[in-house]
């Protein structure tokens, strides 16, 4: 059945929207969360198991220290309450990816609870009050078979790969976020991207979403204008990209609108989110807390961090993203819109690493904010994962400081580090790339050009300097790019003077 949408403009009229949104966040540890089984990423299907994490009979968890560690540390960074006493539940559900027809997971007892985080957009702040940080463990992943989709419906048969499940995941829960009006798609936006910036700065995730290391369930309501009863909420499950979050929020807002303009009540479910059409479409009724038939884990004994590791802990914090992204454009001189979009294309730590291998700060954020940017694009992989690192793009930018090549030579250089053949410097001699400094053959090419283009020659003689970059460009095409312009350009002046 097709939907009604309401423009999005439209739904603010009548409506008020209501956002929360729940991070799920894989660890990075090198065990799961009750066993010993490793971790990686890509590996055989159902090459990491144990009776543990199988949840065969007989078979009993103990905790992984390093994610209660991490835990912690992320309910410090966000400015949550630690508890001081806190315990495992079991979340009783029934899916095929589910090994043990359980989670362990926290229910009325989180680790962390009572935090906040402050996220700006178009300048005005806005505080998203966090709820709870609990620890849990993560399913496997269903993997379904034939059809259009990729999904269930239609599939001709599933498999199951339980290498994802136990992994340690932790959960970020805010309270009901209000008052964001039109902005409330991008307050979503900005608060995953805000809280993946602090996940990465402490160290306890990848948080690479299009992995599923990083998953957001945006729930949404709508309520009439000025009336303070939250709406029905849906439930978008795992969003696996920013911009993916933004538009999730934007279309349930247009889908609960017309719904309710029709005289129609908005069903309490779950919806899957599609990247091609960015719409959502049902997945399953919503189930509330009493029917996971939560009760205390008899198989693990409650947490008790003492106040002291907590504070140890709290010592390890990073700089807070906010005031270190003050500090680096300070120092780096950067505009607002530079450091804004440095931050938006994931790059603000590589390119503060170059700068720290000694190039410029201009020049390193050019290079990654536009060549080693559109590879990624064109790749389809982040900018991180390019294979070409920030001491590399300092060295390129060293050989375009010392006169060796140009930029446009310089992104030959990159293409050579693409493929793996070497530093800048070995991939500069082999592909013979050096600027060609030899006054014989510069002026050889100058008078080549003037040759061939007497009138703007004429131009340049007339006091019209500024049509020599025709001249240069023609004598920059003759020697493939490796001629000093600057060179070039002084040739041709004093050759007509």
């Amino acid at each position: 059945m097709t939907e009604t949408l309401v423009p999005f403009d439209e739904v603010l009229e009548s409506y008020d929207p209501a956002l929360g949104l729940e991070v799920h966040v894989e660890l990075n540890t090198a065990t799961k969360m009750f066993c010993g089984c490793p971790t990686e990423f890509g590996a055989e299907p159902n090459s990491q198991v144990c009776p543990t994490c199988l949840g065969l009979p007989g078979a009993m968890p103990v905790v992984n220290g390093k994610a209660v560690e991490s835990a912690i540390r992320i309910g410090l960074a966000l400015n949550c309450e630690i508890a001081e006493w806190c315990r495992f539940a079991r979340k009783n559900y029934f899916y095929p990816d589910m090994p043990k027809n359980f989670q362990t997971s926290q229910y009325d007892e989180p680790i962390a609870f009572d935090g906040y985080l402050d996220v700006e957009v178009d300048g005005e702040t806005y505080r998203v009050e966090i709820e709870r940080a609990h620890m849990e463990e993560d399913t496997g992943k269903s993997l379904h078979v034939g059809g259009a989709t990729g999904r269930i419906h239609g599939a001709d048969y599933s498999l199951v790969d339980y290498n994802r499940a136990g992994i340690p995941l932790i959960e970020i829960v805010t309270k009901p976020i209000l008052g964001t009006g039109a902005k409330a798609p991008l307050v979503a936006k900005a608060y995953v991207a805000a809280l993946r910036e602090i996940l990465k700065g402490l160290g306890v995730s990848d948080v690479k979403m299009e992995q599923g290391s990083m998953r957001c369930d945006v729930n949404l309501s709508l309520a009439p204008r000025g009336t303070e009863v939250l709406g029905t909420r849906t439930e978008t499950k795992n969003v696996n990209s920013l911009r993916s979050v933004e538009r999730a929020v934007r279309f349930e807002m247009s889908r609960h609108a017309g719904v309710l303009n029709a005289g129609g009540k908005i069903l309490q479910e779950t919806r899957h989110f599609h990247e091609d059409t960015g719409t959502t479409s049902p997945g399953r009724e919503k189930s509330d807390a009493e029917d996971y038939r939560y009760f205390p884990e008899p198989d693990l004994v409650p947490i008790a961090p003492s106040r002291e590791w907590v504070e140890e802990l709290r010592a390890t914090l990073p700089e807070p993203p906010a005031v270190r992204r003050a500090r680096l454009q300070a120092e780096w001189g950067f505009s607002d819109l530079e450091m804004r979009d440095t931050v938006g294309a994931g790059a603000l730590t590589l390119v503060e690493e170059t700068v720290a291998a000694g190039a410029a700060p201009q020049a390193a954020r050019k290079w990654w904010l536009s060549e080693l940017a559109r590879r990624a694009n064109d790749t389809g992989v982040s900018i991180d994962e390019l294979g070409v690192t920030p001491q590399q793009v300092a060295e390129v930018q060293k050989l375009v400081d010392a006169g060796t090549i140009n930029d446009k030579l310089a992104r030959q250089v990159f293409e050579g580090l693409y493929a793996g053949e070497g530093s800048p410097a070995e991939i500069v001699e082999k592909r013979g790339l050096a600027v060609v400094s030899d006054e014989g053959a510069l002026s050889a090419a100058v008078d080549s050009a003037i040759a061939a283009n007497p009138d703007v020659a004429d131009k340049i003689r007339d006091g019209k300097v500024a049509a020599a970059g025709a001249l240069i460009g023609a004598v920059m095409k003759e020697m493939r790019g490796q001629a000093d312009a600057g060179r070039v350009r002084e040739l041709i002046l004093e050759k007509l003077a």
